[in-house]
Order: structure tokens, then C-alpha cells, then sequence
């Protein structure tokens, strides 16, 4: 197989997982976002790598967003939002971070594959996002694709369409502005 053949099988794989995210939960995530003093995320390796990239974003968009674990982390509230990116729900730092920030009244957005994950009592939304995991579920959509590279993916294109979708909401037309935004010591 050459480029062209991977390029294409990977947008198919992609087409069919975007295709079988609910639109309904995206929209929830997105008020919840809108609704809360600040936002933090966490994940471990590629998905964390995922969801650094979608704070950095919601800062673009005037939203406080953090990394958990970055210096300059504030303390989370019962104001505030944990989203969690997990494909298994199952990984550990990911896991406790949730119980933790229910401890302080946070909210918790989990985006993952696996519904009856060990995260599911903490979760006030679930987006799902019905890729391959290491837990190789029945439901879970196959990929040819290294690991879980499908899901992380995924993940980076949902978030992208939910900054979209905050963007519509909050009548943000002027892209251009958004610069203004952006790191500028580089």
C-alpha cells in the first residue's frame, strides 16, 4: 500500500467514528463548557496530548482552560469542569483525578469508548466516542490503525467541531481576532 491508500483508509475509519458520536452529547458538552468558571482536562500519553491541544484552544476562545499537572494550575471548584479523556475509562490517573475533582464539587465530562467504565459513577456526561480500546469491547468500532490511534484522532477532531460549535454560540465571527489570543513569544 502506498500514502494515498493509508491516507484514505484512515478518513474512512475516521468518517465512521465521527458518524457514531451523538450530536446531543457534544451539544451538552459544549454548554457545560460555556457554563463553568474554568475548565481543566487530563489524559495519559496521545489522548493527553489531545486534550492539551483542546484547552489551548478554549483559551483561544477566551474560555480558562488548564492542564492538569501544568504549574500553573489553579485549584478546581464546585464552578468548574474536569473533562477526561480515556478511551477505556479505566487508566489510572484519569480515574482518580475524577473522584478527586467530585471531592471539590467540580462537574465531570468523560470522552471515551467505554461506557461502563470505572468512571461512569463520577460522570455528570459521557460522550462517547465508540473506537477500539485496549479492552477490545465488541461494540467498539475496528481499526487498522496502530492501537488507539483512532480514538485519539477522534478525539482531537470532536473537540475541534465542539470550539466550532462554542464559537457559533458565542458569536464569535471575527476569526481573525482569535490571534490576539495566541502565543505570541515564539
Amino acid at each position: 500500500m502506498e500514502y494515498k491508500d493509508f491516507k484514505e483508509l484512515i478518513l474512512g475509519e475516521l468518517d465512521q467514528s465521527l458518524a457514531a458520536v451523538d450530536g446531543q452529547e457534544v451539544r451538552a458538552l459544549t454548554e457545560m463548557i460555556l457554563h463553568a468558571e474554568k475548565i481543566f482536562v487530563t489524559g495519559v500519553g496521545r489522548v493527553f496530548m489531545m486534550m492539551e491541544a483542546f484547552a489551548k484552544r478554549l483559551n483561544h476562545l477566551g474560555i480558562d482552560a488548564f492542564c492538569v499537572g501544568d504549574v500553573n494550575e489553579p485549584a478546581i471548584t464546585e464552578k468548574d469542569v474536569l473533562i477526561a479523556g480515556s478511551g477505556s475509562g479505566e487508566s489510572l490517573i484519569p480515574l482518580g483525578l475524577v473522584k478527586k475533582a467530585k471531592q471539590f464539587g467540580a462537574s465531570v465530562i468523560h470522552i471515551g469508548s467505554n461506557a461502563k467504565s470505572s468512571m461512569a459513577p463520577y460522570e455528570d456526561l459521557f460522550v462517547r466516542i465508540p473506537c477500539r480500546t485496549k479492552l477490545d469491547l465488541p461494540d467498539e468500532i475496528e481499526s487498522a490503525q496502530i492501537m488507539s490511534s483512532l480514538f485519539e484522532q477522534s478525539l482531537l477532531l470532536l473537540l475541534d467541531a465542539a470550539a466550532l460549535m462554542i464559537m457559533q454560540e458565542e458569536q464569535i465571527d471575527d476569526v481573525d481576532s482569535l490571534w490576539e489570543k495566541h502565543a505570541n513569544l515564539e
